[in-house]
């Protein structure tokens, strides 16, 4: 059995959910446990110090919270802005606790119910996504999805960093 195929789900339990959302050409989902909320894209205050995939911190309802861009974190170009452009916020699990990271997406799309019997274990992927992120393959009638398994992609550079309680107004701690 391989990494992916232990984090799939059973066959013959309840299906779980995915917000699906693209970026770039290539559609891509992770489980709506993990998604706190969907936000207009909007001012990004660029952090000292950060790696490029950051693009900074947003306000929250007063909260900074790290943005990340997936088209950058996936080794392709930085995400445009255009009218559906979005940033996803998730809630992640580090070294250092628990906190909110968004992501900017080029859209979201909907909230799929993925039947475990349509999920295959991800393929030893070649290019630019880690085959460690993915969680598995979603069939869907007309397409498929990767699915992204969001805490490893995280914790695999230690983005624990990025937490709120590790950005201060000089920007990252050291």
């Amino acid at each position: 059995m391989s990494i992916s195929a232990s984090r799939l789900p059973a066959p013959g339990t309840a299906a779980p959910q995915y917000l699906t959302f693209s970026v770039g050409q290539e559609m891509f989902a992770v489980g709506t446990l993990c998604v706190r909320e969907i936000v207009e894209y909007g001012p990004i205050t660029p952090l000292p110090m950060a790696p490029a995939k950051v693009r900074g911190i947003t306000n929250l309802r007063g909260a900074a919270i790290p943005v990340l861009d997936l088209g950058l974190c996936f080794g392709g170009v930085q995400t445009l802005e255009n009218p559906r452009t979005c940033i996803v916020m998730l809630e992640v699990h580090g070294s250092g606790g628990a906190g909110l990271v968004g992501i900017i997406v080029d859209a979201v799309s909907e909230v799929l119910e993925i039947p475990a019997e349509q999920i295959e274990p991800a393929p030893a992927l070649q290019g630019r996504l880690s085959p460690a992120f993915v969680v598995g393959i979603g069939k869907l009638s007309d397409r498929f999805v990767l699915l992204l398994d969001i805490e490893h992609m995280l914790s695999s550079e230690d983005w624990s960093a990025l937490l709120p309680s590790n950005i201060n107004a000089d920007g990252l701690r050291p």
